[in-house]
């Protein structure tokens, strides 16, 4: 996949990407990625789900299927990472993941697109309020991209 971004955006990217080390996603969000055709770019992928697509596991393929929970899918996941970064996709797991205080750092993209439907990113938090910490912020071109680190009640 090639994305055209502004010189901002790209070394942004870059950074954040080179510092995972796996992936922690949700079902909705594998189902419309097509799986990544087995193989997740940002490392092996933990899909939390209630039930394991039909043709999964595949052979070679580095997404894993978690169906006992938030805590045992990011506990996976952290393994995998081997020391670096898990990636998070998708409002619902991350809302999990806000909720059960699992989650360290909120990377937000503001960009100059308004989509008008999907699971909204804050919905459904227990505890609120959540507090997060100064955010750093990158401005690009249409983006500005923010980094707020959560911190712990």
């Amino acid at each position: 996949m090639t994305f055209k971004v502004s010189e901002p955006s790209a070394e942004h990217l870059r950074g954040l990407w080179s510092e995972l080390g796996a992936v922690l996603t949700g079902r909705r969000t594998f189902d419309k990625a097509g799986g990544w055709g087995g193989n997740h770019a940002w490392g092996p992928a933990f899909v939390l789900t209630h039930d394991i697509p039909t043709g999964w596991p595949r052979p070679n393929s580095t997404v894993h299927f978690v169906t006992d929970g938030i805590e045992s899918a990011a506990r996976q996941a952290k393994a995998a990472a081997a020391g670096k970064a898990v990636g998070v996709h998708g409002a619902d797991t991350i809302q999990q993941l806000l909720n059960a205080g699992l989650l360290d750092e909120i990377s937000v993209d503001i960009a100059a697109v308004l989509l008008g439907s999907g699971v909204r990113l804050f919905d459904h938090l227990a505890g609120t309020p959540a507090i997060l910490g100064s955010p750093t912020v990158i401005s690009g071109v249409g983006v500005t991209h923010l980094r707020y680190p959560v911190r712990k009640a």
